[in-house]
């Protein structure tokens, strides 16, 4: 996360949701790693399931203080819709 973007909070929460285009949601913790607040825990697993590659965009737009649209967009720019029917129970968010 920049700097400037974590300059909002008055404190950083210690875990956000992460809300997809089909609306499902993740959790992942955050964790300040060399000054910054970094995606940890829940990450590399939501990453694998929505199978974002190398070459892809992945955008974040914060809804709530504790919860980011995410949209991914492949390597020709084109979103990516993935009904992610595979949340592993310890991070799937509670709505």
């Amino acid at each position: 996360m920049p700097l400037d973007f974590t300059k909002h909070f008055v404190a950083v929460p210690t875990e956000f949701k992460l809300r997809n285009n089909t609306g499902f949601s993740w959790k992942v913790m955050v964790k300040l790693m060399d000054g910054r607040v970094t995606l940890d825990q829940g990450w590399a697993t939501y990453a694998a399931i929505h199978q974002i590659k190398i070459g892809y965009m992945v955008t974040f737009k914060l809804l709530t203080p504790d919860t980011f649209k995410v949209i991914i967009f492949d390597d020709d720019g084109i979103e990516v819709i993935n009904k992610c029917g595979k949340h592993d129970e310890a991070f799937a968010a509670k709505e």
